[in-house]
């Protein structure tokens, strides 16, 4: 049988028209895709990473709510430890008053006592202002937590490892601060002001409001105050500020130290403001190196702990030969406040 080419060159009997299976196919494919290739299936959507799993979307209202709870929950602990504070206003308002006595007993006050003035005096300030006042460092710890609690849900997973050492760090520096107000900072100021007219036809009668009132403003503002190394890490955790950024600034930072300590301070004489800004100043570089820290770990590189620890060491050894040394050689013996030996 004769057989011709067509046109797309395949060979066929005359009279029949058989078209080739692949080119009929590959029409088909072009008429149906609309001239290109078949497009490939989407990829499927990417899993929530490790960083953000277990992160909670929460509205405006869901966190005035979550706002609200933990408030009421701070408010509650703060009242039990002002309960529990209660049964001993006798023994703690003795603590409080302690430097009182022994700055007039110094300044040959007798009796050294402080006075009530106002019928109400004593019991607004012992059975009152004195337990909430204990109750807060008491209840520092719980406080804290639920701070933490009501941010962590906002933090990443590898975030939220913090909350142990944020809680720990954050309520032992804040009783550090009360205890270093107590036995150094405030003992001096008060041995300042009320000597400050003995002598000059002056005999100091102090109030116990007015008393409690400066104890409490220097307690609470050293004690907050305690507070900036964590305040540094948690900058340098959200990268508002990097150690580097800090160390080069530092002048400025210890310029503003001073002025705190100046408004911190209830005398006007350099020395206490000193006794009180040379410890913000360490505070300051402590929370550097805990940024620092933050910083290598994020870069995987290690700290030379070993080296430093070392160093530190023989420094302390050397410090404490110097220490016996001294103590020895001038017969000085250990008190329990500021500069803790005496002769």
């Amino acid at each position: 049988m004769a057989s011709r080419e067509d046109d797309n060159g395949a060979q066929t009997p005359t009279g029949k028209v058989t078209p080739p299976p692949r080119t009929v196919t590959a029409v088909t494919t072009t008429r149906a895709t609309g001239g290109g290739r078949t497009p490939p299936p989407p990829d499927p959507p990417d899993p929530p990473g490790d960083d953000e799993d277990g992160m909670l979307r929460m509205s405006f209202l869901d966190h005035l709510t979550e706002l609200r709870s933990r408030i009421i929950k701070m408010v509650m602990g703060v009242l039990v430890a002002m309960v529990v504070s209660f049964t001993f206003c006798s023994q703690l308002w003795r603590l409080i008053a302690a430097p009182a006595v022994e700055a007039l007993t110094a300044l040959g006050i007798k009796p050294p006592t402080l006075k009530a003035i106002t019928p109400m005096e004593q019991f607004n300030v012992i059975w009152v202002k004195l337990p909430f006042l204990c109750a807060l460092f008491i209840a520092s710890p719980w406080v804290l937590y639920q701070v933490w609690a009501f941010i962590s849900p906002g933090l990443y997973k590898r975030e939220r490892r913090y909350a142990v050492p944020f809680i720990l760090t954050s309520a032992g520096l804040f009783i550090m601060g009360g205890a270093f107000a107590y036995f150094v900072a405030f003992r001096f100021a008060l041995t300042f002001l009320l000597g400050i007219g003995v002598g000059n036809y002056v005999d100091p009668m102090v109030s116990i409001s007015e008393y409690f009132d400066l104890f409490v403003n220097v307690t609470l503002g050293v004690a907050l105050v305690f507070e900036m190394p964590i305040l540094i890490f948690f900058l340098t955790l959200l990268r508002i500020v990097s150690p580097a950024f800090l160390v080069r600034h530092s002048r400025y930072a210890i310029l503003g130290i001073f002025i705190i300590a100046a408004i911190v301070t209830p005398t006007p004489d350099a020395f206490n403001m000193l006794l009180f800004a040379l410890p913000m100043c360490l505070l300051f570089y402590v929370g550097v190196f805990a940024g620092y820290l933050l910083v290598l770990k994020r870069e995987g590189r290690r700290f030379p702990w070993l080296k430093v620890l070392t160093i530190v060491g023989f420094v302390l050894v050397i410090f404490g030969g110097l220490l016996y040394f001294a103590a020895v050689h001038y017969k000085l013996h250990p008190v329990p406040h500021w500069p803790f030996l005496r002769r």
